[in-house]
């Protein structure tokens, strides 16, 4: 395993910065990431490893070894996401890749090629059905978001692309994957925001509308 490797630039880096020896350093970044902005891992090692089968060693490794360094955000988490049989949006595919992005010291949090990109998630106790119609069909999804989208493709019943017409240039894709027959997860990135300030506003706003979004589809229909 050679010295250009991502965990070990991390690992040296983090020495470089407490005085910490390599075997301290590592197992500090493989914990759960500490306190204060922006940690540069999503999640500990032991938590990546059970929701991929891959602790962040060998992830980085691997991405490495597959000339992912440099590549595009949706690019690097169309590979993890394929690697492990689910959709790019999914929390487990994100968060592989925006570690990586991060760990090769390319990109801050949320910071994509073309702007700044937020997601969020719900998962739902409705079938994926209810939840595609509830997010491509008008009247029903201006029920719970309460903002204009234009839609530019949808695949039922998984995803749909929008157009965010209240704010020019934005995208938003949503991704549903069934859990089981009557639960799922509802997935939403939202793309080209101007900078971090912006992000972090609209990820706030995307986490209440989510809520809502499963309140309505969750609410007993008399």
């Amino acid at each position: 395993m050679t010295e250009h490797r991502s965990f070990k630039r991390l690992v040296r880096a983090r020495m470089a910065k407490t005085g910490e020896s390599y075997t301290a350093a590592r197992a500090r970044l493989l914990a759960a990431p500490e306190p204060g902005p922006a940690p540069v891992l999503v999640t500990s090692d032991a938590a990546i490893r059970e929701r991929t089968g891959r602790g962040w060693e060998e992830w980085f490794d691997l991405l490495d070894a597959e000339g992912m360094a440099g590549r595009r955000h949706r690019e690097i988490s169309r590979f993890v996401a394929d690697l492990l049989g689910i959709a790019p949006l999914v929390w487990a595919a994100q968060a592989v890749t925006t570690s990586y992005e991060r760990a090769r010291g390319g990109k801050v949090v949320g910071q994509k090629d073309d702007g700044f990109t937020v997601t969020a998630s719900r998962t739902v106790a409705v079938p994926v059905e209810a939840v595609f119609d509830a997010v491509v069909t008008e009247e029903r999804r201006g029920a719970w978001l309460g903002a204009e989208l234009r839609e530019r493709t949808a695949t039922r019943p998984r995803r749909a692309r929008f157009d965010h017409v209240d704010e020019p240039g934005g995208r938003v894709a949503i991704t549903i994957d069934a859990k089981d027959p009557g639960r799922c997860v509802v997935a939403v990135e939202h793309s080209r925001l101007p900078d971090a300030a912006a992000a972090e506003k609209v990820k706030a706003w995307w986490r209440d509308r989510l809520d809502a979004l499963k309140e309505d589809l969750e609410r007993p229909r008399g």
